[in-house]
C-alpha cells in the first residue's frame, strides 16, 4: 500500500532512541524527508540519513528555537510527530501516594510531557496549515486509564492525559483548516526507558522493592494486555505512517490504541 509520504517533510521529536527512532526509520523508508530533534544524537540516528537538530524541549525557549531551525533550512513542513517525553530521572517520591512530589517534580515531568507538545505544535502550526499536513501525539495508555499502584507516576499520567484533550481540543481547532491531528497511545513498549538498566521501569522496579526482570515479565499480564508480550517500537511508527499518510484525510481527532489491548473501553 502506498502512503503517499515519499518527499513529505517530517519533523519528529524525541528521535534519537527507541519509539522515536523507530518513527525516523519508518519515514526514511517510505521515501521522507525527515528532520530529527533531541537533545543529542546517537549512532543509530545517524544511521537513518536524517537531518538533526540538536534543542532541548523541556527548556521554554527550546521548542521555539528549535522549529524556528526547522523552517530556515526549508519552510515547508508535511508532518509533526510530538514524540519527546518520557519519565527517566524521576526521583523515588514520585512513584508512592499520589500526592507525593513536591512542585519540581510536576513541573518537570510537565515541561517534557505536555508544554514541549504545545510548544512545538503552536511553533510549526503555521508551515502545517500552508501544507494542510498532519500533527501525531504520542500519549500513553496510562492517560487513559488508572494503572496499578506505583506503576505509573501521577504526574506522567496526568500529563499524558493533558496530550489527549489537547490533540482532541486541536483536531477541533485546525481541522477545518485542513490539518489533521490524531494521538497514539502505546503501552508497554520494549524501549531503554522500558527494558534497559537503568531507565523508567528499572527505577519503577526498585521503587516498588522487585527486580527489573520480574516486573517486565508480570506487567504484560498486570496491565491486562490480551497478547501476553511488551510492544515492538515498530509497531508505534506503523501507526504513526498510516495518521501521516494523505491517503487518511478523515481521520480527525482520534487517539489510536496501540496497547495489546490493555484499555478497557465500550
Amino acid at each position: 500500500m502506498d502512503l503517499n509520504l515519499a518527499g513529505k517533510r517530517v519533523l519528529v521529536t524525541g528521535a534519537s532512541k527507541g519509539i522515536g527512532l523507530a518513527i525516523v526509520r519508518a519515514f526514511r523508508a517510505e521515501g521522507a524527508d525527515v528532520v530529527a530533534v533531541s537533545r543529542r544524537t546517537t549512532p543509530e540516528l545517524e544511521a537513518t540519513g536524517a537531518t538533526f537538530v540538536p534543542a532541548d524541549l523541556s527548556e521554554a525557549d527550546g521548542p521555539r528555537r528549535a522549529v524556528e531551525a526547522v523552517l530556515a533550512a526549508n519552510p515547508r513542513l508535511d508532518v509533526l510527530v510530538n514524540n519527546a517525553g518520557g519519565g527517566d530521572g524521576l526521583p523515588d517520591g514520585s512513584f508512592g501516594d499520589v500526592l507525593d512530589g513536591g512542585d519540581d517534580i510536576w513541573q518537570d515531568v510537565f515541561e517534557l510531557n505536555l508544554h514541549a507538545t504545545v510548544r512545538v505544535t503552536r511553533a510549526a502550526l503555521p508551515a502545517l496549515t500552508e501544507a494542510r499536513g498532519a500533527v501525531i501525539n504520542i500519549s500513553s495508555d496510562s492517560g487513559r486509564r488508572i494503572g496499578a499502584p506505583g506503576a505509573t507516576p501521577l504526574p506522567y499520567a496526568v500529563a499524558k492525559s493533558a496530550i489527549n484533550m489537547f490533540t482532541r481540543a486541536l483536531a477541533e481547532r485546525v481541522g477545518p483548516e485542513g490539518v489533521r491531528v490524531n494521538a497514539v497511545s502505546p503501552s508497554l513498549t520494549r524501549t531503554h526507558t522500558i527494558a534497559g538498566e537503568g531507565g523508567y521501569m528499572s527505577q519503577v522496579a526498585g521503587a516498588i522493592g522487585v527486580g527489573h526482570a520480574d516486573l517486565l515479565a508480570a506487567l504484560p499480564k498486570e496491565l491486562g494486555m490480551l497478547t501476553g508480550r511488551m510492544i515492538e517500537p515498530d509497531e508505534i511508527a506503523r501507526a504513526v505512517l498510516v495518521l501521516a499518510s494523505p491517503t487518511m484525510p478523515s481521520v480527525i481527532g482520534s487517539n489510536w490504541s496501540v496497547d495489546g489491548g490493555s484499555t478497557k473501553v465500550a
